[in-house]
């Protein structure tokens, strides 16, 4: 048994303890009619409950001589001698102190405050809850009319203080499962499992840690708003907001802050209500025993904290909000408790006193007819490569290195959780590893959690450029330099880079990102395209979205995955993907370089809505001897005989990508002069698609 159903009728119990129970019983029993379970025709169902209501001469009779007529007799004037003395009778000391220390927090009444008592004790003590299950089934109007009978209350006030307006409901000390018929324990609700031993103890610190139960102090944040930089402009509106709300006591203030796990919701609502200068409380998600609690529950709780601190300067933190409005199972026909307590979620969505700031990982789990009740909804993406940078710098402190930490900051997907948490790892046990070892443990510990969360793993080194990269030797039907000119005043295009692989269309985005010294955002068909109906079309907007808020270049590998030629399409989700395509494109005001091998099967609109389109080809005899001369520079190789030129010009389709996939060879494959290294080239060079093996005399 645990210990908030533990029996609290005992004969070792004071006597003022047993004497209520003793009432309830007797009324349970006779004036609403569980004397019919309760009397058999041979005995009773529960010899204990006899002798507790004193029919104890009755329990060890013979069958043959117990006679249910005169034990109902009994029975009867039991009761009738019962109701003469029930103004004696009184509830523990204890208990009445610890009611009355709650209701004059949430104003609670009279009336209030005996149906808390009862339930405290219907939910305690097993002998009363059993008696009470003789009621059978109760509607919610037979509650009020049972629990009218038990305390010795008019019905209308009974029922006035359960309504949805009264203050136990308001509070959520006691609720009525409004939901189904079902037994009387189950039809009443506490605010927490644990208030009868709080409501029973005399320890002053029993009844504070039933605040705790249902709200708990916030810790102070690990980050400050200064982190936050990124959302600046929701900062500028939402401080002063709040700010004003909590000095006007404004009613009916609520803010819905989403993003992805890890984003640094709950810190960002921490560092607000410090500096505000405001108490946080957040809605608990577990009970002082370490349990579970679950979203009916917490939202009990929730409505408790908004009595409870409605006349302090103080706001509410309801994290995890997806147990009160997520709908996801609704396919199988169950409804959110927000959906089933519709009318109750509006009115405390327009009425609560306290501020309340709600978390959710995702806003798709809103009804559209709540998400337009909150006074404002942001959303908190993963910071910006800057934003980035500073919260690795002060969570890694020296622990990395500056390449390091320059590839760490780099990852688009990285949450301030995902680097805290490994920093906080690796510096516990920093002194116990290597010197050289602590970065490699942070990065391992960083990319671990990332393939998990299912993003890419950190990349090592991938959107480095080559020493020997240079602009001029592309072949390209523009000057390169000057493109890169007239977009550093401007700071918005929109390129199409077309032609063969290996070209250098990708390696120009990433060195037009250097030149305009801000941050690339590589993105590829496989980054993007996704396996349900609509993702592909979420993860083109979310790219989008993150480019522009970073000032970053967005570079769009294979673009012509998701812009091909509508008329050819057989589904209608390979429309809408270019068309939410074709939509990003036309509203995107930053610098966006989209690449393709494949340019005759994007889609014609597409075509328009580039400034430049720019065919990239191979190489140039001219272009490939310059780079050979380059390449043997920084291989150590001596200067190319000028007697190998027409050995390289015949390799006409030539591109920088088989200089450089020939350059990575020499790792484990080194060449000994320049004749080697075009060989090299030779073998890199016959195995393309449309290459002639006769024009290096191959036979």
């Amino acid at each position: 048994m645990t210990r908030s159903r533990r029996n609290l009728y005992d004969h070792s119990l004071a006597a003022d303890l047993a004497r209520p129970i003793r009432l309830w019983l007797l009324r349970l029993l006779v004036p609403l009619g569980a004397h019919r379970k309760f009397i058999e025709r041979s005995g009773f169902d529960n010899d204990v409950l006899a002798e507790m209501v004193g029919l104890d001469k009755w329990v060890d009779l013979p069958s043959d001589d117990f006679d249910p007529n005169l034990v109902r007799a009994d029975l009867r004037r039991l009761h009738a001698r019962a109701e003469k003395s029930a103004h004696r009778v009184a509830l523990p000391d204890v208990l009445v102190r610890n009611i009355e220390r709650l209701a004059s927090m949430v104003d609670l009444s009279e009336v209030d405050k005996q149906i808390l008592a009862f339930t405290a004790f219907l939910k305690s003590d097993r002998l009363l809850d059993d008696t009470a299950d003789w009621l059978g089934l109760l509607s919610s109007t037979k509650v009020s009319q049972a629990l009218s009978v038990l305390l010795d209350l008019p019905e209308k006030e009974v029922r006035d203080a359960l309504s949805l307006n009264g203050s136990l409901a308001r509070t959520g000390l006691v609720t009525v499962d409004r939901s189904d018929t079902s037994l009387l324990n189950s039809k009443l609700q506490l605010l927490s499992e644990n208030l009868p031993d709080h409501l029973m103890c005399s320890d002053d610190e029993c009844l504070t840690s039933l605040f705790r139960d249902a709200v708990a102090p916030s810790p102070a944040p690990k980050l400050s708003l200064a982190d936050f930089g990124h959302i600046d402009r929701t900062l500028a509106v939402l401080r002063p907001y709040l700010a004003r709300a909590i000095d006007s006591q404004r009613v009916g203030v609520n803010i819905f802050l989403h993003g992805s796990p890890g984003t640094g919701k709950t810190q960002l609502a921490r560092a607000i209500a410090l500096e505000l200068g405001c108490e946080m409380l957040e809605v608990s998600g577990e009970d002082s025993d370490g349990n579970a609690i679950g979203g009916d529950k917490r939202l009990r709780a929730y409505r408790f904290a908004q009595r409870l601190y409605a006349r302090r300067r103080s706001m509410i933190l309801f994290d995890e909000v997806e147990d009160i409005f997520d709908d996801g199972d609704n396919f199988f026909g169950r409804k959110s408790i927000a959906q089933t307590r519709k009318a109750w979620i509006n009115r405390a969505l327009e009425e609560n006193p306290v501020p309340t700031l709600w978390l959710s990982n995702s806003v798709s789990c809103l009804d559209p007819a709540f998400v337009r009740r909150f006074d404002m909804v942001v959303e908190l993406p993963v910071p910006p490569r800057t934003q980035r940078r500073r919260i690795v710098q002060e969570a890694c402190g020296n622990l990395l290195s500056a390449e390091s930490l320059t590839r760490i900051a780099e990852c688009e997907y990285l949450t301030p959780a995902i680097v805290t948490r490994a920093a906080t790892v690796v510096q516990s046990v920093a002194d116990l590893l290597p010197t050289d070892q602590v970065t490699d443990a942070i990065e391992y510990l960083v990319g671990n959690t990332l393939v998990a969360q299912g993003h890419p793993p950190l990349r090592r080194n991938l959107l480095a450029l080559p020493g020997t990269y240079d602009p001029g030797l592309i072949n390209v039907d523009a000057d390169l330099v000057k493109v890169a000119e007239g977009i550093d005043r401007s700071r918005a295009a929109r390129l199409c880079l077309y032609g063969p692989p290996g070209t250098g269309k990708s390696a120009y985005g990433r060195w037009l990102a250097e030149r305009l010294d801000i941050p690339l955002h590589l993105k590829r068909a496989s980054d993007l395209l996704g396996k349900y109906v609509g993702d592909t079309e979420k993860n083109l907007a979310r790219a989008f979205r993150a480019a522009e808020q970073d000032g970053a270049l967005l570079l769009l590998d294979e673009v012509d995955s998701f812009l091909q030629d509508r008329r050819g399409a057989h589904r209608s989700w390979e429309v809408t993907e270019v068309n939410e395509m074709l939509t990003q494109m036309e509203s995107y005001g930053g610098v966006l370089v989209a690449t393709t091998n494949l340019v005759d099967n994007l889609d014609q609109a597409s075509l328009r809505r580039f400034d430049l389109k720019l065919k990239f080809d191979y190489l140039r005899a001219e272009q490939a001897w310059s780079l050979l001369s380059r390449h043997c520079a920084a291989l150590g190789l001596p200067v190319p005989d000028d007697r190998l030129r027409s050995r390289l010009a015949r390799l006409t389709m030539l591109t920088p990508g088989d200089f450089a996939a020939v350059a990575r060879q020499q790792r484990f494959c080194p060449a000994s002069s320049p004749s080697a290294l075009i060989h090299a080239l030779e073998t890199e060079y016959i195995a393309k698609e449309g290459a002639t093996k006769c024009a290096i005399g191959f036979v």
